[in-house]
């Protein structure tokens, strides 16, 4: 998997859009994740793709392209998604070269973290941060 260092997450945050190639545009310009894949179908509809940042991934996709998953999600409000990044200003930095929504700046938490919070052009709710919590042993 390209930019995951071969490692398979176990867990993809899996959110559609009205318009999911702006959004792939978003993501991977202003936020820094990097294509894995994209299946496209007629006009431009994109009925999978995977966006990879570190290791870790998120699926996403149009809405309204048909099955199961577009139908139960019709009416889901927006979605909040947590990635860890090593360098959370330079990060802020690039999400505001490129126009982004910044909901709050680079900020210390009281737990050891430094984050910082987005949103993306349909309303969902991406922090990046330093927090990294160990999973397994």
């Amino acid at each position: 998997m390209a930019g995951t260092g071969g490692v398979s997450p176990s867990i993809y945050p899996t959110v559609l859009y009205a318009d999911a190639q702006a959004a792939i545009r978003q993501l991977t310009e202003a936020f820094g994740f990097t294509e894995l894949s994209v299946y496209e179908g007629e006009s431009g509809i994109v009925a999978h793709a995977e966006l990879v940042q570190g290791n870790g991934g998120v699926m996403l996709g149009s809405k309204g392209r048909g099955g199961r998953f577009d139908e139960l999600m019709k009416d889901a409000g927006p979605a909040g998604v947590y990635v860890v990044v090593d360098d959370v200003d330079a990060h802020h930095q690039r999400a505001v070269d490129h126009g982004a929504e910044i909901l709050m700046p680079p900020t210390d938490q009281d737990y050891g973290s430094r984050d910082y919070m987005a949103r993306d052009l349909e309303g969902n709710i991406w922090s990046f941060g330093t927090y990294a919590p160990a999973i397994g042993g």
